[in-house]
């Protein structure tokens, strides 16, 4: 035989009728015991019980129907006690009217009395009332932590689904600009062309496997943006000036892909149109608990290759650090007349 699932067990107790069933199945057998003068319980005792059940059940469910949502969600305490206590005396005060002087001429053919003074009936009501309440409350909290549970794994979700959006317009976009070079040097049927595979190909193989893991070590990301500035002298000939200062601490783990497009918009938009001395700086800085880096480029003298679109790469990677690293990064651009700059620090624990 199957035992139920968790959420299936969850739903049963979350069952409003079932939960107010066992509650006063548990409250019968419990005052039924205490309101027996004897070991066997008669049917009077039972008919008793019942009837003062009835009693208890008009404050409880006025606390828990009326008070509870009106006052106590809405955190009116100075409200809802005073409330608590006039149906805890409504309740007291219709328990002891009905056994003194109503209930004979409801069961004429029993004896009642009332057993109990105001102040033992006032304990009583205050038990099931006070108990009934943090019930309720315990309930909602169970559904609160469950709907907050629930929210949580919608918004991870929604973040994942936006990361692999996010890498799906990355990696095409930058396998793209890469086989430009290799489709130059084709066309020159340049020597150099198997030597520029190897390379292109070990960056396909970090864009479509590690590209696709949560996060890699910082040397393998810098060690394919060497491959590419390689690839890349292939098609400037040389002739743009190239550093890459590293201050590298601690091997960190970052995600893939993250500081290739800022390279990649570097010389997509700073080294063209035949711009003598052209200029590309990076700096990379790393340890246990903080990454910085920093590229900066020349821009080209003509208008029409300054008009502060750089390509979907920047915009992307705000997109990914607001997802990842949430206030845990700053990243910055700025621009001058001649040079573009972007600026990148991140705050993790490795």
């Amino acid at each position: 035989m199957k035992r139920p699932t968790n959420n299936r067990i969850y739903q049963i107790l979350q069952n409003s009728i079932l939960n107010h069933l066992l509650f006063w199945t548990i409250a019968y057998f419990i005052l039924v015991n205490i309101f027996s003068n004897s070991n066997n319980i008669l049917p009077v005792d039972r008919i008793y019980t019942l009837i003062f059940m009835v009693t208890l059940a008009l404050p409880v469910y006025l606390n828990l129907q009326y008070l509870i949502p009106r006052f106590l969600r809405t955190e009116k305490y100075f409200t809802f006690l005073p409330g608590f206590f006039l149906v805890l005396s409504i309740g007291v005060t219709f328990n002891y009217f009905l056994f003194s002087h109503l209930i004979d001429y409801i069961l004429s053919g029993y004896y009642f009395i009332s057993y109990y003074t105001l102040w033992d009936l006032a304990k009583f009501f205050l038990a099931f009332l006070i108990s009934s309440t943090l019930l309720k409350l315990s309930k909602e909290w169970f559904q609160l932590l469950k709907t907050q549970k629930e929210i949580s794994e919608l918004e991870k979700e929604k973040t994942a689904i936006e990361l692999k959006a996010l890498r799906s317009q990355v990696n095409p976009h930058f396998l793209f600009n890469t086989l430009n070079v290799l489709y130059t040097l084709a066309l020159e049927r340049a020597h150099e062309t198997p030597e520029v595979i190897i390379k292109l190909s070990d960056l396909l193989r970090y864009v479509i496997y590690d590209s696709n893991k949560d996060s890699i070590p910082l040397s393998t990301e810098l060690e394919q943006i060497n491959n590419y500035i390689s690839l890349q002298n292939y098609r400037t000939e040389n002739s743009a000036k190239v550093s890459l200062d590293k201050q590298i601490k601690e091997d960190i783990h970052i995600p893939p892909m993250l500081l290739i497009p800022l390279v990649e918009n570097s010389y997509k938009h700073g080294i063209k149109g035949g711009l003598d001395n052209t200029f590309i700086n990076i700096k990379v800085s790393a340890d246990k608990h903080h990454l910085g880096f920093e590229i900066e480029n020349n821009l080209p003298e003509t208008k029409e290759n300054q008009d502060g679109d750089h390509g979907v790469g920047l915009a992307n990677i705000q997109n990914r650090l607001s997802l990842l690293y949430p206030d845990k990064h700053i990243f910055q651009i700025s621009q001058n007349e001649h040079t573009f700059k972007v600026s990148l620090k991140l705050s993790h624990e490795d």
